[in-house]
């Protein structure tokens, strides 16, 4: 343990607890949902895929209606995934972009739009690469793509009717082309809006607004960037019409689009209107969100799942069907780390490395083996991808009489989560910090501790 006045570092040090063979059984580490298909990462690097197929959009090499199993993609290397309406995006560990699946709007079809960023209108069945290296974020809208390089620099292509590339143009663009300069530091696509972070917490918005899906107080579309707060926003998600966020104090705010639902606020505003300012919905302890077409999911630091909005298909996972709720309810009490939403499926993780899903599944994209009639899905949450055995089964580490150690395994590059609770009955876990793990597992977290009360902590996986 160092010191440095009232703080204090725990060097988590890779041992063997949580040590989860390359060659066995690996935990699902993130995870994306398209229109009709989804992607998820195992911690190996390994791309899996599931759902339709028929624009090429799982990278396969064919153009069939898709699976209803998870399939391997890439073996190995694979940082980052997005998923748009009908193509994909994924990184590398070497920091370069690679794309697949339609390049078109509306496919089968549609006109040309560029999404992929390869200088082409052609869909493509295979990855290909369209930046060699120094990207670090990516985001797959409805037919565009948006992504951040190492510089800051935030850099656009595909559909832009609607000016969601945010160039002060309406013009589709089949190749990147720079959108800011530096300082961006999040990136968050619906179908025809964007939304970014810049490293200051600010968040901006460009792109269709006839919902008030940008915030700004108005339903005007726009084609440039408009600062939407000054400060203090950490995470950010956007769906079909209408766009959600988490600030510094963990609460959730929504706009835009409230026809079913979506925002969580009580209301059912009109389908052809909306919110067109941010509003709180909840007002602390939200860790993760996602959007989908109609539906949202967030997650709370408890671990707890809570969704809210269209639940035609299930995709709530509460077991019923229903044309929605328009207040949140918590469909899973603890253990959920991160959150995907689809057209109108869902899926999610536990911190036990497994994958779960619920809601539409009409041509597989849950990955569980079937396809259900198209009138309906699954409306509660079923086990995809199963977690290793022992995994993050050491959690909670009792520092006192000067033992201050947590010692486990991370999994390189995945986020953990320090967190503490003055009792065990009930645990109230509050989080501390995140860190990604290096390439060793070894992690460094500063806090400040307080021996009367802070005296039970654990380290979970985060997203």
């Amino acid at each position: 343990m160092q010191t440095k006045g009232n703080l204090f570092q725990i060097s988590l040090l890779c041992t063997v607890l949580l040590h989860v063979p390359s060659s066995g059984a690996q935990p699902v580490s993130k995870i994306t949902a398209g229109a009709y298909h989804s992607l998820f990462l195992k911690s190996d690097g390994s791309l899996w895929a599931m759902g339709y197929n028929g624009e090429g959009q799982l990278g396969d090499g064919t153009y069939t209606m898709g699976t209803n199993s998870p399939e391997e993609i890439v073996a190995g290397n694979v940082t980052a995934i997005a998923a748009g309406a009908y193509h994909s995006l994924f990184l590398k560990s070497d920091g370069s972009l690679w794309a697949m699946g339609a390049n078109t709007t509306s496919p089968p079809g549609g006109s040309d739009s560029g999404q992929l960023g390869d200088g082409t209108y052609n869909n493509t069945n295979q990855p290909e690469m369209i930046v060699a290296s120094n990207v670090t974020a990516i985001a797959a809208g409805g037919y565009h793509s948006l992504f951040i390089k190492s510089d800051g620099s935030l850099w656009a292509m595909g559909d832009n009717e609607f000016g969601e590339l945010g160039d002060g143009t309406f013009n589709n663009t089949n190749l990147p082309e720079k959108i800011v300069s530096s300082n961006v530091a999040a990136i968050a696509a619906g179908y025809y809006h964007s939304l970014f972070l810049k490293s200051d917490g600010s968040l901006w918005a460009m792109g269709y607004n006839y919902n008030g899906q940008l915030g700004d107080g108005t339903y005007n579309t726009t084609s440039q960037p408009e600062m939407i707060l000054a400060s203090n926003v950490t995470a950010i998600a956007a769906g079909l019409y209408h766009s959600l966020f988490i600030k510094s104090d963990g609460s959730l705010w929504a706009m835009g689009n409230d026809g079913e639902g979506q925002l969580g606020d009580g209301t059912y505003s009109s389908p052809v209107s909306g919110t067109n300012q941010p509003e709180q919905i909840i007002a602390g302890n939200v860790t993760a969100i996602a959007a989908g077409d109609w539906h949202s999911l967030f997650v709370k630091s408890d671990g707890s799942l809570w969704a809210m909005g269209s639940d035609q298909f299930g995709q709530l996972g509460d077991g019923v069907y229903k044309f929605g709720t328009n207040l949140p309810e918590q469909i899973v009490n603890s253990g959920v780390t991160a959150v995907t939403a689809g057209n109108g499926d869902s899926l999610f993780l536990k911190n036990d490395g497994s994958l779960w899903a619920m809601g539409e599944n009409p041509v597989g994209e849950l990955g569980d083996g079937n396809t259900d009639d198209a009138s309906y899905g699954t409306n509660l949450p079923e086990q995809i991808v199963t977690g290793p055995p022992g995994y993050n089964q050491i959690s909670v580490k009792l520092l006192s009489g000067g033992d201050v150690s947590l010692f486990f395994e991370g999994i390189a590059g995945m986020n953990y989560e320090l967190d503490w609770s003055a009792s065990l009955s009930p645990a109230n876990w509050l989080p501390q910090a995140t860190n990604p793990a290096g390439a060793g597992g070894a992690l460094v977290f500063t806090n400040t501790p307080d021996a009367t009360t802070n005296n039970f902590w654990r380290i979970r996986s985060a997203p």
